[in-house]
């Protein structure tokens, strides 16, 4: 039993290395197993599927038992759906498994063993990525399940389990190797678990660009009552320097002058005062002269009753001269239209 389980650990490690001769570090398909473990049950059904990157047309699951019969997935031993296989397993089946394109391209390789025996191990067929969890489980075809189990790895007891698995919070690669569990009902074949490096974490994106946040409501209430003073503020100044404006061009533009109530009073105290002036021509009436008696030069001149009067006319000509005006209660409008 010991010899067929590292028989056929051998044989898919041959096999594993020479599919990867050609150094293809990324192969252009996958074999993908569900459930994913490597240990089965005798009658268990497992899917086998190519996943290809870009057209799965011509690829197909191909086997090598631990018989050394290389076949591809046909009515003999599984139900063809296009590139992927669903197989009913016997411990004929045993073997290593892989996906293979008409052209010689391949995928990597699972290794799958069928136990005829009543308890396997429940453990990952594909590699685990470190620092993954894993979980490790040994598992009774009949009832209970849930045995108390112990664990091996390398043939080295690691620990003993009631309730029949082991978990590995974060494996390594000091975690690779073979690993058996057994439990009152038996013994499980052995199965190698791979770990591959972690893959590296891709730089962090840089945080989106957000609009700033909203200012709070008294914030926003202080900003429009000082916005709607500044606006007031700016509307009278305008209006200040508008009005100042117009009364200046106002005042500098002429204006017309209406006169009303005009009165022409006459002076009556320059006549009166041309009555007395002394300038008034004299007028001389009832002269009469005489000799003196015995004498032989000019006599004595005697004059009597002389009236003092202005000429008729001259009063005549002053009476028709216009009198100066005289102007009282003057209104001043502005131009009506400009």
């Amino acid at each position: 039993m010991e010899h067929t389980c590292l028989l056929h650990l051998l044989l898919s490690t041959l096999v594993y290395c020479s599919l990867g001769q050609g150094g293809d570090l990324s192969p252009p398909a996958s074999l993908s197993i569900s459930p994913d473990r490597s240990q089965f049950f005798k009658y268990e059904s497992v899917s086998l599927s190519c996943e290809v990157q870009g057209n799965s047309t011509g690829w197909r699951v191909v086997r090598n038992t631990s018989r050394g019969i290389l076949s591809e997935c046909n009515t003999d031993w599984g139900k063809p759906q296009g590139s992927s296989c669903i197989v009913s397993l016997i411990p004929s089946h045993s073997g290593v498994y892989w996906c293979e394109s008409g052209s010689g391209e391949h995928s990597n390789a699972v290794n799958i063993t069928v136990h005829a025996g009543a308890v396997i191990l429940e453990s990952p067929a594909l590699p685990v990525t470190e620092g993954d969890s894993v979980t490790l489980r040994c598992r009774y075809q009949g009832t209970p399940s849930d045995l108390t189990a112990v664990f091996y790895k390398d043939g080295s007891l690691i620990r003993a389990v009631t309730t029949g698995e082991m978990t590995i919070p974060a494996v390594s690669k000091s975690d690779e190797g073979l690993y058996k569990c057994t439990n009152s009902e038996g013994e499980s074949p052995e199965s190698l678990m791979t770990v591959t490096g972690a893959l590296p974490h891709p730089p962090p994106l840089p945080p989106p660009l957000l609009p700033p946040p909203p200012p709070p409501p008294s914030l926003l209430l202080s900003l429009s009552v000082s916005g709607l003073v500044a606006a007031l503020s700016i509307s009278l100044i305008i209006l200040l320097v508008l009005f100042c404006k117009r009364n200046k061009d106002v005042a500098a533009e002429p204006r017309d002058v209406t006169y009303a109530d005009v009165r022409i009073i006459q002076d009556p105290e320059p006549r009166r005062r041309r009555e007395k002036s002394p300038g008034a021509d004299a007028v001389y009436s009832a002269v009469k002269t005489s000799n003196t008696t015995g004498g032989s030069g000019p006599g004595d001149v005697t004059y009597a009753d002389i009236n003092h009067t202005e000429k008729r006319q001259h009063n005549r000509r002053r009476e028709n001269v216009v009198p100066d005006p005289v102007y009282s209660a003057v209104k001043t409008d502005r131009q009506r239209y400009r």
